[in-house]
């Protein structure tokens, strides 16, 4: 009898233990599945042409939604241009450390990210990551082995040149008589989608990777970085589109050029809403950091101009100024402690690599030697109080040698780009006339968007987004200095930017022989001895699209076709005839 007591009691304790176990098997699996990352990314987008930044010449329900529920980086800083900009995002360095610092590679120059560089795909991929790339690439395309799918992407639909048309999907380099097709899912070129609007057909792309993964019931978490056109000028002849029934909205705005660019941010700002409702869908957004950021700030002026406006701030893209370098972003995990905040921590675009890694439970290789800093705990936390030096850009060309420096509240330009035609205050609020008609009822919108419930079941909680709206905008206040002009071609300029956001006042005059500027300049002189020569290559004229069934490809790993080879020297032949005949 005693024996039969002591077997129950000992099946007893093996049962209890085992249940123990599994449940705490069960609790260690669960801290161990890793987040989805969805990063969403626009082109060009003005540092003030999201609403939330407290504009109302024309709204951003879904991206504002995103901002208030989560939380807005009020000081993520990027580089001033796409590619360097992607290159910092990618491989969690500094362009200056790639060789990626000096302009964009254009289409026709064989030269991209260096093959010994390794990639956040890579990174996430290795972790066990799926992972997808809809839309731009631009870190270089002259061969195959410097594109998405061969720098740790499972997959890619899109563009690998600068930007393509809405449309056609088609990139003309106009003073080389180029233009081709560049869209392609994966390897191959696809047409499917020539006549449907390029915002939408990423957007679809993006829903349907998250609808297959949800589908399958995947415990793969997914890496997926959608990077949109918008709002991107297109091709010269046609910069700015958008559909018809987007654009009939905006009829308040009277600069036609103005009207669209509102319309394409408009569509920008629905694809959000939709990539939210699929992870809803699919039961995915409770384990999901949603991030949305724009590669720089927005051109008002020059070369593929957009009308964009980064009021109050100085400067625009392609400029070593807040206007270039600031991006209006937002993140939002279940994991913040503070969601519905307004984040004021100094964060690069080149930190969002070992950040999200840490979210996600990895640990990069220390021999990657990354310039990113991990800043995961301070964001989870709210912490604020991380000195952050950042490089935004050092270029020695020598047509226009300019650098742009940060470490704590100074920053150093000296140099400048474009002969200084980017230097002031380019983009300006409209406060009457041309108002969206639905900012009187602003809370209201953002409160009936999809976003915002979706969110709210999630994470509910009060959220005060007038109070959040205020604390996002950049004010300007009249410097206790008073106004000091900087003439960067002459000399350097130094700014304090948490007392003078909009560097309106040169403080180099009352600094240089001070301890903290020339600790700041031998930091520079630093860097700019270490720094990667750049990859800049000259163009080459065996890209042409012509030689390749019109397609913009690896031309470097491609064989053109020999009609092709003969109808490029016909005509090239034909012009030499011209000119001899004028002669």
């Amino acid at each position: 009898m005693a024996m039969l007591v002591s077997l129950r009691d000992n099946a007893s304790i093996i049962w209890w233990l085992t249940v123990g176990l599994a449940g705490f098997m069960g609790l260690s699996s669960a801290a161990s599945v890793k987040p989805n990352i969805i990063i969403i990314m626009a082109d060009d987008l003005g540092f003030d042409d999201v609403s939330f930044r407290g504009s109302n010449n024309f709204l951003t329900p879904n991206i504002d939604a995103l901002a208030y529920s989560g939380v807005i980086l009020n000081n993520l800083y990027t580089a001033p241009m796409c590619t360097p900009s992607r290159a910092a995002l990618l491989t969690g360095k500094y362009p200056i450390n790639t060789g990626m610092q000096h302009y964009v590679i254009v289409n026709d120059q064989p030269w991209g990210l260096p093959l010994n560089e390794t990639t956040m795909a890579q990174v996430f991929k290795k972790a066990g990551f799926r992972t997808s790339l809809i839309g731009k690439w631009h870190l270089g395309m002259s061969q195959r082995n410097f594109t998405p799918t061969e720098r740790g992407f499972d997959h890619h639909l899109g563009y690998l040149g600068a930007y393509v048309d809405y449309y056609d999907q088609s990139y003309e380099q106009k003073s080389k008589g180029y233009i081709g097709h560049d869209f392609r899912e994966n390897l191959l070129p696809t047409h499917d989608q020539v006549g449907h609007y390029v915002t939408d057909v990423l957007t679809n792309a993006a829903v349907k990777e998250i609808d297959d993964h949800g589908s399958k019931n995947s415990t793969q978490p997914l890496f997926l970085l959608l990077s949109h056109l918008a709002p991107h000028a297109a091709n010269d002849d046609y910069p700015m589109q958008a559909p018809e029934h987007e654009l009939a909205q905006f009829g308040y705005i009277q600069n036609k050029t103005h009207r669209y660019y509102a319309a394409m941010v408009s569509r920008l700002d629905k694809s959000v809403g939709r990539v939210i409702e699929a992870l809803a869908r699919q039961e995915m957004l409770e384990n999901s950091i949603l991030l949305f950021l724009s590669d720089n700030g927005g051109p008002t002026e020059g070369q593929h101009f957009n009308t964009a406006s980064n009021y109050p701030l100085r400067g625009q893209k392609n400029s070593p100024w807040e206007g270039g370098l600031r991006s209006s972003a937002a993140i939002w995990s279940t994991e913040f402690e503070r969601l519905g905040s307004v984040w004021k921590q100094q964060i690069y675009i080149g930190d969002l690599l070992p950040t999200l890694a840490n979210a996600a439970g990895i640990s990069p290789d220390p021999e990657l030697q990354l310039d990113g800093l991990n800043l995961w705990s301070a964001l989870k936390y709210g912490y604020e109080s991380v000195e952050r030096e950042i490089v935004h850009a050092i270029d020695e060309d020598e047509e226009e040698p300019h650098l742009s420096y940060m470490r704590g509240k100074w920053k150093i330009i000296s140099g400048t780009t474009v002969n200084g035609n980017y230097d002031g205050w380019l983009g300006e609020r409209v406060t009457s006339g041309e108002v969206d008609p639905r900012s009187e009822a602003y809370e209201d919108l953002i409160r009936n968007t999809s976003v915002w419930q979706l969110l709210q079941q999630v994470n509910p909680g009060k959220r005060n987004i007038s109070g959040l709206r205020a604390d996002a905008s950049i004010e300007c206040p009249e410097p206790a200095t008073g106004i000091r002009p900087c003439l960067p071609l002459l000399a350097p300029c130094l700014f304090d930017i948490e007392a003078d956001p909009c560097e309106r006042s040169n403080l180099y005059e009352e600094y240089r022989n001070s301890t903290v500027f020339l600790d700041l300049w031998q930091r520079i002189q630093q860097f700019a001895r270490n720094a990667h020569p750049p990859n800049n290559k000259p163009a080459d004229p065996k890209c042409d699209p012509r030689l390749y069934r019109n397609e913009w490809t690896w031309w470097q790993d491609e064989k053109a076709s020999t009609a092709a080879v003969m109808n490029h020297f016909s005509w090239l032949l034909m012009g030499i005839l011209c000119c001899l005949t004028m002669l």
